[in-house]
């Protein structure tokens, strides 16, 4: 899984302590937020985890990703723009919003279809969160 644009690492950090089955890159372009996210997986020894910094569109990865998530990045045709190049035959994008973002899929190109939305609930918080989870065609 790539979380792209990681910022604090959410959700790859969390996504990695649930499930070290899982390969976890957390990519974020700051150097600062870089750093922090390179110390957080040192102190939770997350083995599964590894941090890149660089800018996600130049980024070439040894090997394609079967899941790139991403939250608060940008918008669903942007992400997908600049993260396609990643993407494993077959795999998905999943972009973390709030409210469901209607307008947003209504603009993915016909190359793309969403698979399906998930609704959930974040305890503690009385907003909307969407899970849009996007393949390609």
């Amino acid at each position: 899984m790539l979380d792209a644009g990681s910022g604090a690492g959410f959700p790859g950090i969390p996504v990695a302590v649930a499930r070290p089955d899982i390969q976890v890159v957390l990519l974020d372009s700051n150097h600062k937020k870089a750093a922090f996210l390179r110390q957080a997986v040192a102190d939770l020894q997350l083995k599964n985890a590894t941090v890149v910094c660089e800018r996600v569109e130049t980024w070439q990865a040894a090997e394609k990703f079967d899941c790139i998530i991403s939250r608060a990045f940008a918008e669903i045709a942007e992400f997908i723009a600049l993260t396609g190049h990643l993407l494993a035959s077959g795999g998905v994008f999943a972009a973390m919003k709030g409210v469901h973002p209607f307008e947003e899929i209504e603009r993915l190109p016909p190359a793309l279809r969403v698979r399906q939305v998930h609704a959930f609930a974040v305890p503690g918080l009385g907003a909307q969160r969407h899970l849009v989870m996007i393949e390609r065609a």
